[in-house]
């Protein structure tokens, strides 16, 4: 793949954007989800599809194994294959970039994780909004918490956000802490994370790079690594969060949503 166009705005040219979306076999609650059928299409190439009608750049899928890249090709999009022993999503796309992208033509690098095939593709143009300060190193989304069982869920991420600047006309907080736990105490709002994340291409570089962080290890949780290390995350409000799928009965929702 070469990366040579930058993505419009309509005003003026923006940084090259690619998507790229790491996938494996390996789950432990749903094995070779990737490849879970829905409706005649592997779970993948939904997701894949997903971030071709966000129209922000090529879409490469990041996988472990040749089962996912045939899916993948096989549907018209474009695999790269990885090493299958990453820690993490993270460095699985990093060593991806850097086989279809050598010449570092792509200045942001979006990733959407491989178990989201009813994301809405507003959402992964929304991520990008954050990164028109230039001092966001990382850009991600965040959504309202209604339901008082989901502060208190430790599947669901909370973040603590300060208000920032807005030139997008989006919402957008600077991420303070990611945590399991309610966060912030008190009256007012909380806020749930979707781990979608658009890296500056520097930033990702950099954040792969460095050790796990002890709170990172602590909350389970990558993101805090950066913050650890003084690396600036930003989050655009959105109405919505997607669904992941992780177990079978996620895989029968999604399938319900996806009905034709």
């Amino acid at each position: 793949m070469t990366l040579t166009a930058s993505r419009s705005t309509g005003t003026a040219a923006a940084p090259a954007c690619v998507v790229v979306i790491p996938a494996r076999m390996a789950s432990t609650r749903l094995p070779g989800k990737p490849l879970a059928d829905i409706h005649g299409a592997p779970m993948i190439v939904h997701v894949w599809r997903r971030a071709m009608e966000a129209a922000v750049g090529p879409v490469i899928v990041a996988c472990a194994e040749t089962e996912i890249a045939a899916a993948v090709m096989a549907a018209g999009g474009e695999a790269v294959l990885t090493r299958a022993d990453h820690p993490s999503g993270s460095d699985r796309i990093f060593e991806a970039l850097a086989i279809a992208d050598p010449e570092a033509a792509a200045d942001i690098v979006v990733n959407v994780q491989g178990d989201l095939p009813t994301l809405d593709p507003r959402l992964l143009r929304a991520a990008l909004a954050p990164l028109a300060d230039g001092h966001v190193d990382i850009a991600t989304l965040i959504a309202p918490i209604g339901a008082a069982s989901e502060r208190q869920n430790e599947n669901v991420v909370k973040v603590a956000v300060a208000p920032a600047a807005a030139p997008s006309g989006l919402a957008i907080g600077r991420c303070l802490y990611f945590s399991r736990s309610p966060i912030p105490w008190g009256d007012g709002p909380t806020y749930h994370h979707i781990g979608l994340y658009a890296y500056r291409r520097a930033a990702l570089a950099r954040f792969v790079a460095l050790p796990p962080g002890v709170l990172e290890r602590r909350e389970r949780l990558e993101q805090l690594r950066a913050l650890e290390n003084g690396m600036r995350i930003d989050a655009a409000l959105v109405d919505t969060v997607p669904l992941g799928v992780d177990t079978a009965e996620d895989l029968e929702r999604a399938r319900a949503l996806l009905a034709p």
